[in-house]
């Protein structure tokens, strides 16, 4: 065998053994058949948005959230937050944040957890400052309304945080928040974020109202600095090309439901359920409009059965048994599916 060969295998197995360590320890983030559901009217009929949700984050970890518009992604972010719109309620579950349960807290002690140790990074930039306060100002006193803390050591702190982002601190420092382009503006909010060293990140769709390159740039600054701090990242998000590209493991959601979770590189090479498999087929054209974007997945994209896998009336493999309730099973030594017909037929997604 020769030198590179042997050395690519060390490189490969090495690996394995770091994605062995990561899934053996405890998680930050654990979250126990959480349903989100919407009632018509007091004591009316009950709608579930998300049904019966899995999943968990461990320390260093970054999991990838994926899904088309209406999954439920970002529903399960506002409820990791505690910031689900009045209309919508937890109906089951839990939410622990090391071994806490949040549902449990009261508002204010939920307030004093967001921020400090669950940090969260804005879909759109321009939410993230108050548009007539320097920057400066919000990071100093965002500082020490969470530490006890003089003003001169909050200037400090938020002046290395935002050289850690990449950016001209003091000019930043001085700015109002319309004097900063878009990149600026979420470099700022990505320090805001993370001065306070937190366990949990969740970046909701971090590069929406960026683009392609800037996006890019936030993105592996993100990485970068979640390596140092060795904290847990929930990545939101409908672009595949990011998830692919810089998670650990990823979730896809369909209809309210994870019918798929594991190690990233596992469902990349090997997907099980088809919806993920049609998913990654669609990929390519993912930058086009919504109607474009699914055009290789059968069925109205809002189909959504109410029982079983909510896949089933788009999917080429359904029978009767995927009208039951799915049961999530290994299929793989780093990937689960919620799939009944995985072994039943290979879908044809060429069709």
């Amino acid at each position: 065998m020769s030198a590179v060969m042997t050395l690519t295998k060390e490189i490969a197995t090495e690996k394995e053994n770091e994605k062995d360590a990561l899934f053996r320890t405890s998680p930050v983030l654990e979250i126990k058949n959480l349903s989100i559901s919407l009632y018509e009217d007091k004591g009316g009929e009950e709608h579930r948005l998300v049904k019966k949700l899995n999943l968990s984050i461990r320390p260093g970890e970054m999991l990838g959230l994926a899904g088309e518009s209406g999954s439920g992604k970002s529903l399960t972010a506002s409820a990791i937050l505690g910031l689900l719109p009045k209309s919508l309620s937890v109906s089951e579950g839990q939410i622990l944040i090391r071994g806490q349960d949040l549902l449990n807290l009261s508002e204010k002690e939920m307030g004093h957890l967001r921020g400090k140790e669950i940090a969260y990074i804005f879909q759109n930039y321009q939410d993230s400052f108050t548009p007539f306060i320097k920057i400066g100002r919000q990071l100093v006193e965002a500082l020490r309304s969470h530490d006890k803390i003089s003003k001169p050591e909050a200037k400090k702190q938020a002046l290395l945080w935002l050289e850690r982002v990449k950016l001209p601190a003091e000019q930043i420092f001085s700015s109002y928040p319309h004097q900063l382009s878009g990149g600026q503006l979420q470099r700022a909010s990505l320090a805001a974020a993370l001065m306070f060293e937190p366990v949990l990140i969740i970046a909701d769709e971090p590069t929406t109202a960026l683009d392609v390159l800037t996006g890019e740039k936030v993105l592996d600054l993100l990485a970068g600095l979640q390596k140092e701090l060795n904290c847990a990242v929930l990545l939101v998000s409908h672009d595949l090309k990011h998830v692919l590209k810089r998670t650990d493991s990823m979730a896809v959601m369909y209809g309210g439901q994870i019918v798929e979770k594991g190690a990233t590189k596992s469902l990349r090479e090997n997907p099980r359920h088809p919806y993920t498999k049609l998913l990654l087929k669609a990929r390519p054209i993912l930058r086009y409009t919504a109607l474009e974007k699914f055009a290789a997945i059968p069925g109205e994209p809002g189909l959504i059965a109410k029982e079983g896998c909510t896949f089933a009336l788009r999917c080429p493999l359904s029978f009767e048994q995927c009208y039951m309730v799915p049961a999530m099973q290994p299929a793989g030594r780093f990937q689960w599916t919620a799939c009944q017909a995985v072994d039943r037929e290979k879908v044809d997604t060429n069709a």
